[in-house]
């Protein structure tokens, strides 16, 4: 149970919240849409400036949400499991300051009230990526990124 004196996400874990409760967590930041590459060497992850072809690049939000895994194989469905093992989750991800008993950010829309003040914070990609249908996939490499979409606030 929550009200607004104890919203959902101060009162219970990531596994105890349901499936709509956990999506509501979802910043609309976009950063997790933001095509990654992998050394396979040292399995580092590297971020890029290309978002998945299915990302909204101005409102930062999946274009076919409900059917994205089938048009998107390698997407992901953060679960409270995969949410602890993924070590690429930016340090301001709702999913990532949860499970490790931190609390969301001021510009989350869910303290915020506001969703777009993700974007006003600048957090979100909105303005910092292309789509990867303007990007041949043997050009990713050359749009490797190391500076906003890593930084801790």
């Amino acid at each position: 149970m929550s009200n607004d004196q104890n919203p959902f996400w101060k009162v219970k874990s990531l596994e105890e919240m349901t499936q709509h409760e956990r999506e509501l967590l979802c910043d609309g930041c976009g950063r997790c849409c933001v095509i990654k590459l992998e050394d396979e060497e040292t399995g580092e992850a590297f971020y890029t400036n290309v978002a998945c072809r299915l990302l909204n690049t101005h409102t930062c939000r999946c274009m076919a949400y409900p059917d994205r895994k089938q048009l998107v194989t390698n997407c992901l469905v953060l679960t409270p499991q995969k949410v602890r093992e993924l070590t690429w989750l930016p340090s301001t991800c709702a999913y990532r300051l949860l499970a490790e008993g931190r609390d969301l950010m001021w510009w989350h829309p869910l303290v915020s009230g506001d969703p777009e003040t993700v974007h006003q914070a600048g957090i979100s990609v909105r303005g910092k990526v292309v789509s990867e249908c303007y990007i041949h996939p043997d050009q990713l490499t050359e749009h490797i990124i190391y500076d906003w979409i890593l930084t801790d606030l």
